[in-house]
Order: structure tokens, then C-alpha cells, then sequence
């Protein structure tokens, strides 16, 4: 497998600290006065990250954020964690017809865990390339 996980590993970590700066966190400590008083779980399988990841992005994409736009490499999205994020939103947006934005929001977070726990996190495909899109 060669250098695969390693290189896999980075971009779910880049890609992690990408969102949490994009969402307004930091990644220094809290003033002792804003820490919590219960340890915070950080996400730490293939699953997990890509749940977190895959997650935040597809639901950025339902409202619309300013960020929304980026495409998936700045994302840190693999190949194959795109394909998740595409079907989530696809899933998403029926949803939101249907039900409303929280639903579709709550249903994109069922839909992409199951998919990553699936696929065991997607992060094989983190290659820098992808077939282009066909014309449309």
C-alpha cells in the first residue's frame, strides 16, 4: 500500500483544520476560564474524520455559506468523500423540499455517517486528481 495512509491521514487532518478555521475555531488553547468541564471527543477513525468533514461541508453547501463554493480539493475532500458530499447534498436538497432545512440538515448527518463508516472513512482516493466532468 505504500505511502497511501499517510498521505490519506494528512489531507483528513488538513482538511479538519481547514473546516474548524473556516468555522470560526481555533486551534489554540481556551482561556481557563472558557474551558469545559467535560473532555471534548475528537473524532479519531477514518469514519469519524470523514463523517466530521464530509458532514460540514454538504451541510455549508444546504444554507448557502460564503464558503460553500470552494471545490473539493480545498475542501480536503478525497475522491471518493466528494462522491458522499454530492449524494448528501443531492439527498439533502428532497429533504429540504419536503421537510424543511433542519431535516435535510439532521438526514445529511445520518446519510454521510453511514457512508463513511461504509466506505471505512473514504480516504483511499485522496489522489489530486479527477476524471472532468462531462459537458453539460
Amino acid at each position: 500500500m505504500g505511502t497511501q495512509p499517510c498521505i490519506a491521514a494528512r489531507y483528513g487532518v488538513t482538511a479538519l483544520l481547514t473546516a474548524l478555521a473556516l468555522s470560526g475555531c481555533s486551534t489554540s488553547a481556551p482561556d481557563a476560564q472558557q474551558a469545559p468541564s467535560t473532555p471534548v471527543s475528537n473524532p479519531s477513525s477514518p469514519a469519524q474524520i470523514c463523517t466530521t468533514l464530509v458532514s460540514y461541508w454538504a451541510k455549508e453547501t444546504l444554507k448557502g455559506s460564503k464558503w460553500s463554493g470552494l471545490d473539493w480539493e480545498q475542501k480536503g475532500l478525497s475522491n471518493d468523500q466528494y462522491r458522499i458530499h454530492e449524494d448528501a447534498v443531492a439527498a439533502g436538497r428532497t429533504e429540504e423540499r419536503t421537510a424543511g432545512l433542519d431535516k435535510a440538515l439532521e438526514l445529511v448527518d445520518r446519510f454521510v455517517a453511514q457512508r463513511c463508516a461504509e466506505q471505512n472513512g473514504a480516504t483511499w482516493s485522496s489522489e489530486n486528481w479527477r476524471l472532468p466532468s462531462p459537458a453539460g
